[in-house]
């Protein structure tokens, strides 16, 4: 049986939508799985999970009054802290640390307890209302120490 011109156009459509339709699916499956703890009422967190997830992860949003007990118990050198903290595949990320550098921190894997970008800086995600005046500087950190390196300059 031979196929129409406009029949191999749909049979072509219908195979890209369900390729597409698998790979959106699988992505959606294999999403890293992040858990962040953030201050009742916080936009900018809520902005910021709201970009991991655009960005391929998985989060679980958990609300506190206070994050200073989570911050301490996560090991985040006094004077370092960001606005929030997220555990994602046995690392800590503090603030709002762009996503790149994330990946990177996935993929080198490096002997830390994690990261951070303190404060909360213009130009970061979630505050990306400005423009940033400066790069945005992530420290890595080890639990137990106050020494800090820089990690990464976006």
């Amino acid at each position: 049986m031979k196929l129409s011109n406009t029949n191999k156009v749909m049979t072509l459509s219908i195979a890209l939508l369900i390729m597409g339709l698998l790979i959106f699916t699988s992505k959606a499956e294999a999403g890293i799985r992040a858990i962040m703890y953030k201050p009742l009422q916080c936009g900018c967190c809520d902005n910021y999970a709201d970009y991991l997830e655009n960005n391929g992860f998985d989060v679980d949003v958990k609300s506190m009054p206070s994050l200073v007990q989570t911050k301490r118990t996560a090991g985040v050198p006094k004077g370092y802290e960001g606005c929030h903290t997220l555990y994602v595949d046995g690392y800590v990320v503090d603030g709002l640390v762009p996503v790149n550098t994330i990946y990177k921190l996935l993929k080198e894997r490096p002997e830390i307890t994690g990261i951070t970008l303190p404060g909360m800086p213009w130009g970061a995600p979630g505050m990306d209302s400005r423009p940033k005046s400066a790069p945005l500087v992530s420290y890595g950190f080890q639990k137990g120490s106050s020494d800090t390196f820089v990690y990464a300059r976006n």
